[in-house]
């Protein structure tokens, strides 16, 4: 027996039906702490960056309890870590994300689009600048090592792009900072919001990092020769965080809709730009510098003549959403306002501590107003719906930066 999502249901949530086993071949990756994070218990997996992951462990919302309460531990090898390195590194890099890079020094981390030449985001990685000339770029769930090989060939760069054999696990929650100082020492607690540190735990070579898919206090730990070492870190970390109180959970899309977090293939993808999505030039797309990165002509336009959708924050009303209206949606829900489809729906949950259903919807820029009245048609019929505003909680990120 294995749990699904159920496509007939309003609120998509979990049914149990008969189901054979996952077939493990070389089209489909496993992380290498697959075997490690299955023995917790895994209830429910999706596909992202072609490889297994873990989506939930049976209790979506236990999960996320455990998330806000204490400390959790998620398998994320499936954010592959794609290095360019190479005498043309920094300058490639900078061609192939909106961000100025120059305002990235050794040791910090950025959260990046990759754009494409009209301005659509092509993926949204975490980089990380190890060296002057040496970065990773933490994928989310598309091929962008295809395009980033496309773009240095056909512009004869001297770089050398590759998937290293690295993977990260989270490690996120309020009690992560002792269990990460049981680890590493107490020094781990000078790493910034969005910055990282060289360690060696039991002989493993890692990078930790003071980030995370969460909008909690969280960290990532980047393992080297991860093939070889996955299951040995897995096990360290494992039995640092048991006295607090650890869980092993999946990505934890409740909290992330909370805090406004965008997931690739759903609020995000080919077909949206960043103006779109709402993070505009000055911070994710610096239009001002020097750089030609790949879709600044494109969004310089946008810039000027302005978008005619948003990404909006929306309040549903009726019975609860569950936990997996995302990617995972057979369709979106439509938003219509006077019995015409205006929009769509991205991303939405109900959120245990707000008591109510929200999300994030694609809507007309006339319609993205607070408090703008709209209906969201789900299958069993249409809902009232209310433009509200995103992040849900915790807008300025005092709890991630604590």
């Amino acid at each position: 027996m294995t749990d699904v999502l159920d496509p007939q249901t309003p609120s998509r949530e979990v049914r149990t039906v008969d189901a054979p086993g996952i077939l493990l071949y070389s089209r489909l990756r496993t992380s290498p702490y697959f075997w490690k994070s299955r023995a917790h218990g895994v209830a429910m997996y999706s596909v992202y960056n072609h490889t297994y992951h873990p989506r939930h462990y049976g209790d979506p919302v236990a999960e996320y309890h455990a998330l806000l309460e204490a400390v959790t531990l998620w398998d994320v090898g499936v954010e592959r870590q794609l290095e360019i390195s190479g005498p043309a590194a920094f300058d490639f890099t900078n061609h192939l994300v909106p961000r100025d890079l120059n305002k990235c020094a050794v040791g910090q981390c950025k959260y990046v689009f990759l754009t494409a030449p009209d301005g659509g985001i092509v993926n949204d990685p975490v980089l990380l600048r190890l060296e002057d000339n040496r970065f990773w770029l933490s994928l989310a769930d598309s091929d962008a090592r295809l395009w980033a090989m496309g773009l240095a060939h056909a512009g004869g760069w001297d770089v050398t792009i590759r998937e290293v054999d690295v993977a990260p696990v989270q490690v996120q929650g309020p009690l992560a900072k002792p269990v990460m100082t049981d680890l590493f020492g107490d020094d781990v607690l000078e790493i910034p919001y969005y910055g990282m540190r060289r360690y060696t735990v039991d002989g493993m070579d890692v990078v930790v990092s003071r980030t995370g898919y969460t909008g909690e206090i969280g960290y990532e730990i980047y393992l080297y020769d991860a093939t070889r070492n996955a299951a040995a870190l897995w096990d360290r970390v494992w039995e640092a965080g048991r006295p607090h109180g650890m869980r092993t959970i999946g990505p934890c899309h409740i909290r992330r809709i909370e805090g406004g977090m965008l997931a690739y293939g759903c609020d995000i993808t080919l077909d949206t730009n960043p103006l779109e999505v709402g993070y505009d030039y000055r911070w994710m797309v610096d239009l001002d510098q020097e750089a030609d990165f790949v879709g600044k002509q494109a969004l310089t336009r946008i810039r000027a003549e302005g978008v005619s959708r948003q990404l909006a924050g929306v309040e549903i009303d009726g019975a609860r959403l569950g936990s997996f209206n995302d990617g995972s949606m057979i369709e979106p829900f439509p938003v219509e306002q006077d019995g015409s489809v205006v929009g769509r729906v991205t991303s939405a949950c109900w959120s245990p501590r707000l008591d109510r259903n929200i999300g994030l919807a694609m809507l007309p820029v006339e319609l993205v107003g607070l408090g703008t009245e709209l209906d969201v048609r789900l299958p069993d019929g249409p809902r009232r719906a209310v433009v509200a505003p995103k992040p849900f909680v915790d807008p300025s990120k005092e709890t991630p930066k604590g």
